[in-house]
């Protein structure tokens, strides 16, 4: 089994950071269009036209106020992440799915750290046991996927002619 390669650690970090921004401020756009839609004040009941302008237009601002503050949120927690993460594998010298676990749980405490030491403990947990769960998720869907590759083998070509009767067939040995 192939190890995935990734980025060397300061590129790593940038990549993660942008990554994560990405994605907080795409997820946030959607999220924040539909909740800017639903909140936006009805101008007037009688015109339904000027109202669903209007809407779309509350629908608007809310994308553009708070997408991007959601797509900083996610590239400081990406960030750090993968901060952490390339310290991690520095310090411990291999490349696992431990580090990510750690990663997880440092920075969920890091990032609580205004809130108290309970807090911190709690976000330190979640983010844990969160990456525990896509990590693991991660190993079985690699294990599953080459579990199905000597089976995707066996399937040959029986005629060249592919409307022909019995074209796939599926040889057991």
């Amino acid at each position: 089994m192939e190890e995935y390669a990734r980025e060397p650690c300061p590129w790593r970090i940038v990549d993660d950071c942008g990554g994560a921004f990405t994605m907080g401020a795409i997820g946030g756009g959607v999220f924040q269009s539909v909740k800017g839609f639903r909140n936006a004040p009805v101008v007037s009941l009688k015109d339904s036209l000027l109202g669903f302008r209007h809407r779309l237009k509350g629908s608007a601002n809310a994308v553009r106020l708070r997408a991007p503050q959601i797509g900083g949120s996610f590239a400081v927690w990406g960030g750090l992440f993968s901060t952490i993460d390339c310290g991690l594998v520095r310090i411990r010298g291999k490349e696992d799915p431990w580090n990510s676990i750690t990663s997880g749980a440092m920075t969920g405490a890091v990032l609580a750290a205004r809130s108290g030491p309970l807090a911190m403990v709690g976000s330190a947990m979640m983010g844990g046991i969160l990456l525990a769960l896509i990590e693991g998720f991660g190993i079985l869907l690699t294990r599953y996927t080459t579990a199905l590759e000597p089976r995707l083998a066996l399937a040959t070509y029986s005629s060249p002619d592919p409307l022909a009767p019995g074209h796939l067939q599926v040889h057991a040995r």
